[in-house]
């Protein structure tokens, strides 16, 4: 079931979140609340943070209260990478489970080890955006290669894309049709063999930047574009945000980002020892196994403070 997120309240509201306060007070009077702990405690956090009005921090973006679409991408690495980027997409998975956010892959692209070259999921809930927008960079992978017979130790990098979901109704970025390269393909999407016969994914290029998106999870061609275009209003609004931060700190941010070594943002090493760290904030854990099962919760309240 995908949430609903409305922008505006309608009427006097002392707590412009009550109606998900609402929602969790229901479920903590369900006898079943605590069956699952960890989520149990996160939904108990989320509440406590929406009484205080916390949530977002002084510092929040005009989208943070909105879902996001969030796509891995593989670097330097081949199989090591892409197994890497299916590692991160497990670890968010877990992670979103446990926030009580909802989550759907839009297109992905596997190898035959059941590694990514690239996948696109989007995540609905309350925050999700400005949760974590900051996750986006280059995350860097040292272990023993399971595919080196060798037995090799090897660093495989992936690039995490993080932009805001926009609704149809508050997406008031608008993009000239004649700056759109609009592409169909075959899909193997839901929808079964029908879709199978028919053009439903698209591809949309952005011309003056080169964004592209590719969009599959859609049962018909329109849907597909209208989800492409959303997702390209988050790229662009991304892009435009980072340029006009880096303008105001007087830094420059390349176009295009290597996805290789000197860029990484949080390493995790398998081998020769054991680490998780944030190289932006200097947060650090030796338990590796926990992170990837999803507790990164540490990463990103430090990195709310950047």
């Amino acid at each position: 079931m995908t949430d609903t997120i409305d922008i505006e309240e309608k009427g006097p509201n002392p707590n412009p979140h009550q109606e998900r306060l609402d929602e969790i007070e229901l479920l903590m009077a369900d006898a079943d609340f605590w069956n699952d702990k960890d989520k149990a405690q996160s939904i108990v956090k989320e509440y406590q943070d929406l009484k205080s009005g916390t949530t977002l921090g002084e510092g929040a973006g005009p989208y943070d209260s909105l879902g996001a679409v969030v796509t891995i991408f593989s670097g330097a690495g081949g199989d090591d990478s892409e197994d890497f980027s299916a590692m991160l997409f497990e670890m968010y998975s877990k992670y979103i489970a446990k926030k009580g956010w909802s989550a759907s892959i839009i297109h992905e692209n596997k190898n035959d080890h059941g590694g990514y070259r690239n996948v696109s999921f989007d995540v609905s809930g309350r925050n999700v955006f400005g949760t974590l927008k900051n996750e986006s960079g280059v995350h860097r992978l040292v272990r023993i290669s399971p595919f080196n017979a060798k037995q090799q130790r090897h660093t495989s990098f992936s690039m995490v894309e993080v932009i805001p979901k926009f609704e149809q109704k508050i997406a008031d970025l608008e993009i000239p049709e004649d700056e759109l390269e609009i592409s169909f393909a075959k899909s193997g999407g839901p929808g079964g063999q029908n879709v199978n016969k028919r053009e439903t994914a698209v591809r949309i290029v952005h011309i003056p930047t080169k964004l592209s998106v590719h969009v599959t999870s859609e049962r018909s061609q329109a849907q597909n574009k209208e989800k492409a275009i959303a997702i390209l209003k988050g790229k662009l609004y991304t892009r435009n945000e980072e340029e006009r931060i880096a303008k105001e700190k007087g830094m420059y941010i390349s176009k295009t980002t290597d996805i290789e070594w000197g860029n990484q943002i949080r390493s995790y090493v398998q081998h020769p020892y054991k680490m998780v760290k944030d190289h932006r904030t200097g947060v650090e854990t030796s338990q590796i196994d926990k992170v990837l099962e999803g507790n990164i919760d540490d990463f990103i309240e430090a990195e709310q403070g950047l």
